[in-house]
């Protein structure tokens, strides 16, 4: 594993990604415009880029994870990125963005006598930190091939969906919709179960450990019956990006999802009432509002 690998990316999801890499043994070279959150991964003996260029090999291989759409299109733009990484070099940009945005620097990639591949998780930090993401991946084969060692070091499983890199984001979209949409029924149904003097966390329980015994319906489940939204694995605001990613996808293939707009509407609430730091699991204190409910130590509006 003598390889040096780039990384570019280091929120929750990043670090915790790029912290799994160096105990797989990997060589790291990280980026983050804040460069001071690359410290604990310098202690561990990764090397410090100062920018993006620079966590680049030519023909090697460097891996995004960033918050949205213009940042992941502000590296591949930034001076001597592409230059830097040249023939033979793969991008493995692992952030959940739009299918447009893979087809445009997919394209600028292959200019260069690069690969762009899509390589979007679902897992929580917890689980990037274990090991335990499911990675969705999607691109030129050959390419694909190479970085497997890598994605195994990452996660527990690894769905491929074929050539092109935007089917893989397509899925990560499709998958973000279904967890908010099982969220929003938990926040309904438990809201029901508090008004009728029920224990939230008893009927969670009984519901996780039976008919919805999934991770996504457990862990979600355990925050919102608890009405614990921090510290946020993931933000409301990126919840909010990534439903607007839904929106724009279906209405591009002439789609009616009409659950779309309540989960917008939720996440958009969320931010106006000050909570766009909180979990994205706290679109469910809107629901609790909206019931009578009382909500516990929400932040001042901002």
């Amino acid at each position: 594993m003598s390889e040096m690998i780039g990384f570019i990316g280091l929120g929750n999801m990043g670090q915790a990604m790029a912290n799994s890499l160096l105990k797989a043994g990997y060589l790291l070279t990280v980026f983050n415009r804040t460069l001071s959150k690359a410290d604990v991964l310098t202690a561990k003996g990764a090397r410090l880029a100062r920018q993006p260029s620079e966590a680049v090999t030519k023909g090697g291989m460097v891996i995004s994870m960033v918050a949205n759409d213009q940042a992941l299109q502000e590296i591949v733009a930034s001076q001597g990125f592409l230059e830097h990484l040249g023939s033979g070099g793969i991008h493995l940009s692992m952030s959940t963005v739009s299918p447009e945005t893979s087809h445009k620097l997919a394209h600028l990639h292959a200019l260069s006598g690069s690969v762009y591949l899509a390589a979007p998780v679902f897992g929580r930090p917890e689980a990037a930190a274990t090991q335990k993401l499911w990675i969705c991946l999607a691109g030129p084969g050959h390419a694909k091939e190479r970085v497997q060692p890598v994605l195994r070091a990452l996660g527990q499983g690894i769905f491929d969906f074929g050539e092109d890199p935007g089917a893989a984001n397509i899925v990560k979209l499709c998958g973000n919709f279904l967890i908010l949409s099982a969220m929003e029924a938990m926040a309904e149904a438990l809201a029901l179960a508090e008004k009728s003097g029920l224990d939230r966390s008893a009927v969670i329980d009984m519901l996780t450990h039976t008919l919805f015994s999934t991770p996504v319906y457990q862990g979600y489940g355990k925050m919102i019956a608890q009405k614990r939204h921090t510290p946020a694995g993931f933000r409301q605001t990126l919840g909010l990006k990534d439903i607007n990613l839904v929106r724009d996808l279906a209405e591009q293939q002439t789609m009616p999802m009409p659950l779309t707009s309540l989960l917008h509407d939720r996440l958009l609430a969320g931010m106006a009432k000050g909570r766009a730091e909180m979990d994205w699991s706290a679109l469910s204190l809107d629901v609790l509002e909206n019931a009578g409910l009382q909500v516990p130590d929400s932040p001042p509006l901002q």
